[in-house]
């Protein structure tokens, strides 16, 4: 069996190599199926959007306003304020004689009395006040309270408008 060439002639289309091919073929007396040419895959497009594939915009949900808290009394309370105040009032004038029997902490203790202070604005729960900030062993925490103790002073003293 010849497998040089014979012919240097280089093979330019598939017609002739399929006869090259099958003059091989002939030679070996085996069947050769003819080689077919490389076919480049079709491009592959996307089938068009349908409108029903597409999901409808979803709308943010509304976000109530954060409203802060007013520590100032209400100049015109609804309905029901009226009665939240006078039980407020009711309330912290049971709790001052009890302050004192309160097995809190003393940073408690005077968060309770600066509560006090500043919701009824009594000079006299000053001392008492006082004397729980100096109960506090944390340091910067009785500075704190020692701080805020000088304020609501200044606020008493302050002349009002």
């Amino acid at each position: 069996m010849d497998i040089n060439p014979q012919s240097a002639k280089p093979i330019s289309d598939d017609q002739e190599l399929a006869k090259v091919l099958a003059g091989v073929s002939q030679q070996v007396d085996e069947p050769v199926e003819p080689v077919a040419a490389p076919v480049a895959p079709a491009p592959v497009t996307p089938p068009a959007p349908s409108p029903y594939d597409t999901p409808a915009p979803v709308m943010p949900a509304p976000v109530a306003p954060v409203v802060a808290p007013s520590f100032s009394a209400p100049t015109n309370s609804p309905a029901g304020g009226s009665d939240l105040e006078s039980i407020k009032k009711d309330a912290l004038s049971e709790l001052r004689p009890l302050v004192d029997k309160l097995d809190l902490e003393p940073q408690e203790k005077f968060d309770t009395y600066l509560l006090l202070l500043r919701s009824t604005d009594d000079k006299a729960l000053i001392a008492p006040a006082h004397a729980a900030a100096q109960a506090i062993t944390d340091e910067a925490r009785k500075a704190q309270a020692l701080l805020d103790i000088i304020k609501e002073i200044d606020y008493f003293s302050a002349p009002k408008q």
